[in-house]
């Protein structure tokens, strides 16, 4: 078991969790989804109930990373069930859909507030995302519109389209090369550090043990 998981834990140098939140239905499944597989089917996704999260090892700026990215229902009377998710997060993945204004106005109205009120990591990496750039002729929100609310909340910006993947990547490799740059994150996510930690309690419990 030990062995095991030794193996596994020196598959990546860092352990990251991420975040997806937002309005439902703006695309936060399709973009994980679109993130983490091949697969181009994501058109006919069911709506998340409650919570799912999957995990992505991928490279980037050199070091090797395991993501959990959490996927959320979006509905607000999941507020208090995810409440617990936002605990540890290192990113956050704000998204909302450009050709529907009020998943915008929510982001400001519903969920920076919770961000603010639940995040645990207070200098978690905050990135915002407007989705379904596909459909710019249905466009509600311009792009400037999206960098200004990004500068004013001191986040990230990205606009993308899950459909035609444009940006998916480019995304998620901001948003942790961001990660990287925080010493204090990049420390917690640390699979060395960890190591380090777990060898320090191991070596105490034992000197422990023959002195009493």
């Amino acid at each position: 078991m030990g062995s095991a998981s030794r193996v596994e834990s020196s598959n990546y140098d860092y352990s990251f969790k991420v975040l997806l939140i937002g309005d439902s239905g703006v695309g936060k499944s399709s973009l994980l989804l679109s993130f983490i597989s091949n697969s181009n089917s994501i058109n006919d996704l069911s709506p998340t109930i409650g919570v799912d999260f999957k995990i992505k090892l991928f490279t980037v700026g050199g070091k090797r990373l395991k993501l959990t990215i959490w996927d959320t229902a979006g509905q607000e009377r999941f507020g208090t069930v995810i409440s617990s998710y936002y605990r540890g997060a290192h990113g956050i993945i704000l998204v909302y859909d450009v050709t529907r204004r009020e998943t915008f106005t929510n982001l400001i109205d519903i969920w920076a507030k919770e961000v603010e009120r639940y995040s645990t990591n207070h200098g978690s990496i905050k990135i915002l995302v407007g989705n379904k750039v596909d459909k710019d002729s249905e466009r509600a929100v311009s792009k400037e519109e999206g960098m200004a609310l990004a500068q004013q909340h001191r986040c990230l910006f990205l606009e993308c389209s899950a459909k035609t993947r444009e940006n998916v990547q480019q995304c998620f490799n901001d948003l942790t090369l961001k990660i990287l740059d925080v010493p204090g994150l990049r420390e917690k996510g640390s699979v060395a550090v960890k190591r380090q930690k777990q060898k320090h309690i191991y070596e105490t419990s034992q000197s422990a043990g023959c002195c009493s």
